[in-house]
């Protein structure tokens, strides 16, 4: 796995490097062949102008009038500034005209002279000269333009083109093998570099798959960005195998307590009605109605209770259509408290209902969110003393807030930070009050499907207070 990540990688390394010195050759003698086609200057300065080329096309300056040859005063800028001297001759070979010209320079040249001084360097002159020549009424003139500065020179060169075609292949092929090896060479390096670290992220995501969140690497190199989000990762693993954990351990103990709490009131039903078809014992019409309400009273609790989990199931999963209709949440409010105050068990309790409007409309399914609020005002019940105040508020500002206050015992923070954890009961719930565990999970579940906030704050010894915003 690791020689065929490396080997692939090598292998499109050294294909774009043969092929970029591949491109730049063709490039080179494309430029070089359009320059001597057309003589642009591609490779040099574009106002520098090669000696030779300055020599063909200083005819232009190069004037005859009344049999006279002269040359323009833009010809003569240009010798000084190329430091030149120029020498026009006739068809024999006789100075005509001659400026910038240095001492001891021939007036006078023979054919053969000329093609020396054409081809050669001229020893006896200290200049590089270049032959050109122009035809004037069908009369033709020579001249020569002698380059004084020592960086010009020329030299000739006789070749085969037939050699100079085989070397140019045996070179081009030496070339290419030379540029392949280091190519080679200098790839390889770099791909070893590159997928060392590759190697070290496959065997770490390797080990997250088998659950092996432990890795962590330093984030460094041109893969630090990826270093740093596999130890994002593995930390993100460990957080989600520690709560899964943890609430796997919540779900024993749940399912736990709600055997025992289920198996006593099974067994009072079934205890009674055990008694009451047993043929021995004769019941008096109040002690069967007794007994049938005590065996109603323990199957509205387990009803409850399976209620509660189909219900947490459905809303976590979210599977609940929610049934919304226009309703004043003020009244809704108002007959949860009076449904729980009816309530025998808690017709002594000093709950107290605060509004600062009687019509507030909102959006919303009835029997959920009564359910949530029930909920909410049964917790602060169960969990404090009889004597405690309970303040349930609405008031209409951007949004609906709702407040749920009381002066009890308060919420450890440990337990504040669980209390709408599903599977959670309180410390401090009475063992007449003992329910699924659900009813918080349930509550926040409902205000969050109604796109509601809600938020719990709670100070130990001075009371707990639940901010609901719909």
């Amino acid at each position: 796995m690791k020689w065929r990540l490396t080997g692939r990688f090598l292998l499109s390394v050294v294909i774009v490097v043969i092929l970029v010195i591949f491109i730049n050759i063709l490039t080179f003698v494309a430029l070089f062949i359009a320059q001597a086609a057309f003589n642009v200057p591609i490779f040099q300065d574009r106002e520098t102008i090669s000696a030779e080329s300055f020599t063909r096309r200083f005819q232009e300056h190069i004037t005859f009038s009344n049999n006279e040859v002269a040359v323009s005063k833009q010809g003569k800028k240009e010798l000084i500034k190329n430091e030149a001297w120029v020498q026009i001759l006739d068809e024999n070979g006789k100075e005509l005209y001659g400026y910038r010209l240095p001492e001891g320079i021939k007036k006078k040249y023979t054919p053969l002279e000329v093609i020396n001084i054409h081809k050669y360097i001229e020893k006896d002159i200290y200049a590089t000269v270049f032959v050109s020549g122009k035809k004037v009424n069908n009369y033709n003139y020579s001249y020569f333009i002698g380059f004084e500065n020592p960086a010009i020179e020329k030299i000739t060169l006789s070749y085969d083109s037939r050699d100079l075609l085989h070397n140019f292949k045996i070179g081009s092929i030496l070339l290419l093998v030379i540029d392949g090896l280091i190519a080679l060479l200098i790839g390889y390096l770099f791909s070893k570099r590159l997928t060392r670290p590759l190697h070290s992220l496959i065997d770490g995501i390797k080990r997250l798959a088998n659950k092996d969140y432990t890795i962590h690497y330093e984030p460094k190199g041109i893969y630090k960005d990826v270093f740093y989000n596999v130890n994002h990762l593995s930390n993100q693993l460990t957080a989600n195998e520690r709560e899964r954990k943890k609430l796997d351990q919540m779900k024993e103990e749940w399912i736990g307590n709600i055997s025992h709490d289920i198996k006593t009131p099974l067994a009072s039903i079934q205890g009674y009605a055990e008694m009451m078809k047993d043929p021995e014992y004769q019941f008096s019409l109040d002690e069967m109605r007794e007994y049938a309400e005590i065996i109603e009273r323990k199957s509205i609790y387990m009803k409850d209770v399976i209620e509660d989990l189909n219900l947490t199931m459905r809303l976590k999963n979210k599977e609940l259509t929610l049934n919304k209709k226009k309703m004043n949440i003020v009244t809704l409010l108002r007959n949860v408290v009076i449904d729980i105050l009816n309530d025998a068990r808690y017709s002594n309790r000093n709950i107290e209902f605060q509004v600062n409007q009687e019509n507030i409309l909102m959006d919303v399914d009835e029997i959920l969110v009564r359910r949530a609020l029930t909920n909410l005002i049964y917790n602060a019940i169960v969990h404090n003393d009889s004597e405690v105040k309970i303040v349930v508020c609405v008031e209409k500002k951007e949004r609906t807030h709702i407040t749920i206050k009381d002066d009890g015992k308060g919420i450890k923070k440990e337990e504040l930070d669980r209390i709408f954890d599903r599977y959670y009961r309180g410390t401090n719930t009475g063992e007449a009050h003992k329910g699924s565990g659900l009813g918080m999970a349930i509550a926040n579940d409902i205000i969050r499907a109604h796109n509601g906030e809600i938020m719990i704050d709670s100070v130990v010894g001075y009371g707990t207070r639940i901010d609901i915003v719909l």
